[in-house]
């Protein structure tokens, strides 16, 4: 069984205001004298996990949050100065920064990549101006256009646009004019979410008005139909990219890939030389975090590996690889989980018969209507 691609996933956990939509592990009120014991907490996460990369290059790094653009670039170079030192990193390394578009972020671009950061996500989520207030957003239209331009000044060729849609009260032809204005900006990504509303948010306690189904069914073919003949490619349920654009870091992910990861409410995975896979997850309060990492003593015994279990790999290995929309080569299946894919073949057979997979010249992929009923397919696998 080969292992394998490592990368390394780093969480910064604030943000100067937490979103009503939001339940990732981000928490308000950055101060900035935390940026430096932060720091050091991290580069002391990461010696923890050292041994794990033996032998291993990473082959892609991922800093997000929260808004990881509140670190200054002289902290972002440190950090990448520091995890250099420990692990070895490939030259052609895929390093991405997650920014929000206000215009004290913006002005930092130039130093993130002097630092070597070389793809920026800026989280854009809408260009419509009363959508970026329901969703609680603090940056403006302008705002937005502003940072887009900065980071293309900043020398940044690889550009993510995160937007959403299914918005409150939002209509097709505004979730359209999205799109087109995102792929007006000339950028090589756009990450195309549609809202969903997450336990533990403000949009939980109090649901906005969503689009109905039908709406939503319009801004999916529509959409679909503006970014293909913009030049974009779908190559994940919410991932469009023009050619050789695709995020190789999130690629790993949905091939079930190691990652190392460091920062409070930051989860990792990992193989061992014996096949074997393992989780580990770090505390989600930053306040705890720096604590346990601040401590004079700091061992590997941080580290509470949970193997995962045999029964369940099979599903999660699906329920990520066929994502992707021209799924993954059979061989995978034996790469990552040290079984035959023939052993499949009976449950992808009741799937091909059903017009919701493929398995064409040693390739697994969902059809068109396969995607469009996604959890029916893992479910077979499950």
């Amino acid at each position: 069984m080969t292992l394998p691609p490592l990368s390394l996933y780093i969480h910064i956990p604030w943000c100067e205001k937490k979103c009503p939509y939001c339940d990732f592990n981000s928490h308000e009120r950055f101060d900035p004298s935390l940026e430096r014991p932060y720091l050091e907490a991290l580069r002391r996460d990461l010696a923890t996990q050292v041994d794990w990369a033996a032998g291993r290059q990473i082959a892609t790094i991922f800093i997000g949050g929260g808004t990881p653009s509140l670190f200054s670039g002289d902290a972002i170079t440190d950090l990448i100065d520091s995890i250099r030192s420990m692990l070895t990193v490939a030259t052609s390394a895929e390093i991405t920064l997650e920014s929000n578009p206000g215009s004290r972020d913006a002005q930092r671009y130039t130093q993130y990549r002097e630092a070597s950061i070389n793809r920026l996500s800026i989280g854009v989520q809408s260009f419509d101006e009363g959508q970026l207030q329901k969703l609680g957003r603090i940056h403006s239209r302008s705002e937005a256009f502003d940072a887009i331009g900065l980071a293309q000044q900043a020398g940044f060729e690889r550009i993510n646009i995160d937007l959403m849609h299914g918005l409150p009260g939002q209509s097709p032809q505004a979730a359209i004019s999205d799109i087109e204005l995102a792929i007006s900006t000339g950028v090589s990504h756009i990450s195309w979410y549609q809202l969903t509303i997450e336990r533990n948010t403000a949009f939980w306690n109090d649901p906005p008005t969503l689009p109905v189904e039908d709406d939503l069914q319009t801004i999916n073919e529509k959409s679909y139909q503006t970014l293909r003949e913009a030049g974009f490619a779908q190559y994940e349920v919410s991932a469009w990219a023009r050619a050789e654009q695709a995020c190789l870091h999130n690629l790993n992910y949905w091939q079930f890939g190691d990652y190392l990861a460091i920062g409070a409410g930051a989860h990792g995975k990992v193989t061992t030389q014996d096949g074997q896979g393992f989780r580990f997850n770090r505390t989600r309060a930053p306040d705890h975090y720096l604590a346990q990492f601040s401590r004079d003593t700091i061992t590997n015994s941080e580290n509470q590996l949970n193997p995962i279990p045999d029964d369940e790999k099979l599903g999660e290995f699906m329920m990520n690889a066929l994502r992707l929309t021209e799924g993954f080569e059979d061989s995978l299946i034996t790469d990552r989980l040290g079984i035959s894919a023939d052993s499949l073949r009976a449950h992808c057979q009741a799937l091909m018969e059903r017009n919701l997979l493929t398995w064409i010249d040693g390739r697994i992929a969902p059809t068109r209507l396969g995607y469009q009923h996604l959890d029916a397919v893992v479910a077979e696998f499950i």
